[in-house]
């Protein structure tokens, strides 16, 4: 259970390790329409979209986010991302929330950085139109970025301004402690769930098997896991397939009908249906031509 829980949760290897922030500038094409696939890690992450739109979607619930949007992704929320756009540019921006902890326990720590670092206080997911979250973002990035001398009390400085924007006008949940162990203990549970789905894609994967996994009855399993990802089995089945198709028809030299048989497709004209309905474009067109 512990290498399954580790080996999913994304690693997050921070340029400095004593003060565990990073942002960078991420861009894609309508080459790639998969940014990232379903994952989680500790820290929190802020996304903000500078050009195009993407769907990022965020514990069970996927947001079209356009230029000037923010996207605020919890400590332990599953999250994945789709670029909609020819051209995507969007900042990312990492932090571990240990970076503002005090050596005393002061009143701030105790009511909010605490609950924030411990997920009992969660953010609404999409920011859209705040023009002063947008500014102090842009300004932590470009702080990051420069990095002048003193740039990290201004990180600092920013990043409490903006956890306090975000506690006064986006606080989306309050989670009670026995409402915050149910939400880890379900995301520890479906951990095993999930990497099976992920290492095990081209082979049959029943129902039964994955509520085994998970030790869970058929019934409550499939409800725990659409609560969880916002799909049903099959849906998230076939889409993590249709993310390793992608992947191999963009960069290994097997052929369509190679690649359907490798991601679980027995049939190939179902699967070109399948995934023209989902990526929106032919198997085909995205291999690229041989020199």
């Amino acid at each position: 259970m512990t290498t399954h829980f580790e080996s999913l949760r994304e690693p997050m290897n921070m340029p400095d390790p004593s003060f565990p922030i990073k942002a960078n500038l991420s861009r894609f094409d309508s080459s790639r329409s998969l940014l990232f696939p379903h994952h989680w890690h500790s820290h929190l992450e802020f996304l903000y979209i500078a050009s195009g739109e993407a769907i990022i979607e965020c514990g069970s619930t996927p947001y079209r986010a356009a230029p000037g949007d923010l996207v605020v992704i919890n400590s332990n929320e599953l999250h994945y991302g789709v670029n909609c756009s020819s051209e995507l540019q969007y900042y990312v921006m990492i932090t571990d929330t240990s970076l503002l902890h005090s050596q005393f326990a002061d009143a701030a720590e105790t009511k909010f950085i605490a609950p924030i670092t411990q997920n009992r206080l969660l953010f609404r997911n999409l920011i859209r139109d705040d023009e002063v979250i947008s500014s102090c973002v842009l300004s932590l990035v470009k702080e990051l970025s420069e990095r002048s001398f003193g740039f990290e009390m201004a990180v600092k400085s920013e990043l409490y301004r903006l956890l306090t924007l975000l506690l006064r006008g986006h606080v989306a949940t309050v989670l009670s402690n026995d409402e915050h162990h149910e939400r880890m203990k379900n995301i520890e549970r479906f951990e095993p769930v999930l990497h099976y789905i992920d290492t095990n894609f081209g082979s049959a994967l029943t129902v039964d098997k994955l509520a085994d996994i998970a030790g869970l009855s058929r019934f409550h399993f499939s409800r725990l896991f659409k609560d969880l990802t916002g799909r049903t089995v099959t849906e998230y089945i076939t889409s993590t397939r249709l993310d390793k198709a992608e992947a191999m028809l963009l960069h290994s030299p097997l052929t369509v009908t190679e690649i359907a048989a490798a991601t679980g497709f027995s049939d190939i004209y179902y699967f070109s249906r399948t995934f023209k309905k989902h990526k929106k474009t032919a198997p085909s067109s995205l291999r690229r031509p041989r020199p």
